[in-house]
C-alpha cells in the first residue's frame, strides 16, 4: 500500500468558512503511507486533524512513530506543529527533517520557537514526545521498509525542498513552494543595465535549472505541484513570490511524463466555486492533448498510488 492523504491544501494562510469546504481551508500537510511506514510532509494547520486521527486510530496499535519532512520554514508550513497532539503523548517518536535558510538558527530552534510562552502555553522542553531534528540539503535517504526519499532544491525566496518518495517501483513527488527559474539579468538591449554576455548566461542557467526540476519529476506516478496562480496572475505582478501558475505545473508534468498531478497551494482568496471552475477549465484544455491526469488537491482525500500495474 502506497497512499497520499491531503490534510491541508491551502496556501499562505488558513481560510476557514463556507466558501472553502470542498477543497479545504487548512495550510499544507500531507500524509504518506508506505506499508507500515508513516511520513508527514509539512506541519501547516492541517496537521492538527492528522494528529487527532493518529491518536484515535494508530495509538491503540502502539506508540506513534513518524518522519516529518518540512519543505521550508515559512509560517504557513509550520504553524500547526504546536497543535499536533502526538507531541504531548509519551512514547511518540518523531524524526523531523528540513532545510534551513540563511539564518543562524537551527531547524530545531526555528520550529521550536513556536513553543515558547511568548506564543504558546507549553514550552518545547516540556513536550512528552522524543523528537530528533535533522537539517538536510539535496540528498537521498533510506527511510526503512523499502521507502526512499530524494530531495531537490526548488525556487522560493527561502531554501525550499521538493521531495520524491519511491516505494516498490512507484513514486510520489512534491514540488511546492516553487516557481519557474528565470533569467535574473536584463534581456532587453534597450535596458541601460543590459549586458549581452550576462543575458546569455542567465538564459542558460535558468534553462538548466528548470531541466533539473523536470528530471526530478520524471515519470512520477503522482505529483503534488504548486499552482497558486493562473498564468495571467503570475505575469501581472506575482513573479518572484515563489509560486507557480497552473499552466507551468501542467506543462512541467506533461514534459516530465508524470502520470497524475494534483494542483496544490490554493490561493487564500480562491473560493470552492472558483477552484471548481478552474479545475474544469484546465481539464478541458488538456483532455486528449496529454496523458497527464489532473485535478485540484482536496483536503481529506486519499489517493492510492498504483504505478505501472494499475
Amino acid at each position: 500500500m502506497f497512499t497520499l492523504t491531503i490534510w491541508g491544501s491551502r496556501g499562505s494562510m488558513p481560510t476557514p468558512g463556507p466558501d472553502t469546504v470542498l477543497f479545504g481551508g487548512n495550510t499544507a500537510c500531507l500524509e504518506i503511507r508506505a506499508g507500515k511506514k508513516l511520513v508527514i510532509i509539512d506541519a501547516g494547520s492541517g496537521i492538527r486533524g492528522l494528529g487527532d486521527k493518529l491518536v484515535r486510530e494508530d495509538l491503540k496499535h502502539g506508540p506513534i512513530e513518524a518522519d516529518i519532512f518540512i519543505t521550508h520554514t515559512h509560517w504557513d508550513h509550520i504553524m500547526g506543529f504546536p497543535m499536533f497532539t502526538p507531541i504531548y503523548i509519551p512514547g511518540t517518536k518523531l524524526r523531523l527533517h528540513g532545510p534551513i535558510t540563511y539564518e543562524e538558527d537551527s531547524l530545531e530552534k526555528v520550529i521550536g520557537s513556536q513553543l515558547s510562552y511568548r506564543y504558546w502555553p507549553v514550552r518545547q522542553d516540556e513536550l512528552a514526545a522524543k523528537i530528533e531534528y535533522e537539517q538536510i540539503k539535496e540528498t537521498t535517504m533510506e527511510l526503512g521498509e523499502g521507502l526512499t526519499v530524494k530531495t531537490k532544491y526548488l525556487n522560493h525566496p527561502v531554501l525550499c525542498l521538493g521531495y520524491r518518495f519511491e516505494y516498490e517501483g512507484k513514486s510520489i513527488v512534491t514540488a511546492y513552494d516553487t516557481e519557474p527559474f528565470r533569467n535574473v539579468f536584463p534581456s532587453d538591449p534597450a535596458d541601460p543595465s543590459y549586458d549581452e554576455a550576462y543575458a546569455i548566461e542567465g538564459d542558460k542557467a535558468a534553462l538548466e535549472e528548470n531541466e533539473k526540476l523536470f528530471q526530478f519529476y520524471r515519470g512520477a506516478d503522482l505529483m503534488v505541484h504548486d499552482s497558486q496562480y493562473t498564468a495571467k496572475e503570475y505575469h501581472s505582478g506575482k513573479m518572484g513570490f515563489g509560486h507557480s501558475s497552473y499552466e507551468f505545473a501542467i506543462n512541467a508534468a506533461h514534459r516530465a511524463s508524470v502520470k497524475q498531478v494534483l494542483l496544490f497551494h490554493h490561493d487564500p482568496n480562491r473560493s470552492d466555486a472558483e477552484l471548481q471552475e478552474l479545475e474544469l477549465f484546465y481539464q478541458g484544455k488538456t483532455e486528449g492533448r496529454t496523458g497527464v491526469r489532473l485535478e485540484m488537491a482536496r483536503e481529506g482525500r486519499t489517493w492510492q498510488v498504483q504505478g505501472d500495474s494499475a
